[in-house]
């Protein structure tokens, strides 16, 4: 067993990536893995598809997840699935976000050799 002790807490400046969102793993095992991503308020989501299934937990924040064929506000409790190569990012977010992310299989193990996603 393993407690996720720092799993979807909100993130320090320090702990963020050149891009201004911060990502933390957790768990990575063949079957599946997790962390906690965060874009500060006004900030910009970079992400593109992942070749996994996803579920996004909202812990902190308020802000709009949009795909090609819907969209949804995402509040702290929401709790949202995302198939794998679907397009979808995070908008108008109005307060910092986190979201504590499961991807199953593990992230990016079903990416292509080579595919520098």
């Amino acid at each position: 067993m393993q407690v996720l002790s720092a799993a979807g807490r909100p993130m320090t400046t320090d702990q963020l990536d050149e891009d201004g969102t911060g990502w933390i793993e957790h768990v990575r095992v063949p079957d599946l893995s997790c962390g906690t991503y965060f874009i500060p308020a006004g900030g910009t989501d970079v992400q593109e598809p992942h070749t996994e299934d996803e579920l996004y937990v909202c812990t902190t924040g308020r802000a709009r997840l949009v795909t090609p064929t819907a969209s949804c506000p995402v509040s702290p409790g929401t709790v949202v699935f995302v198939a794998a190569d679907e397009e979808h990012r995070f908008v108008d977010i109005e307060e910092d976000l986190t979201v504590f992310v499961v991807f199953g299989p593990a992230e990016y193990s079903r990416r292509p050799e080579g595919d520098a996603r």
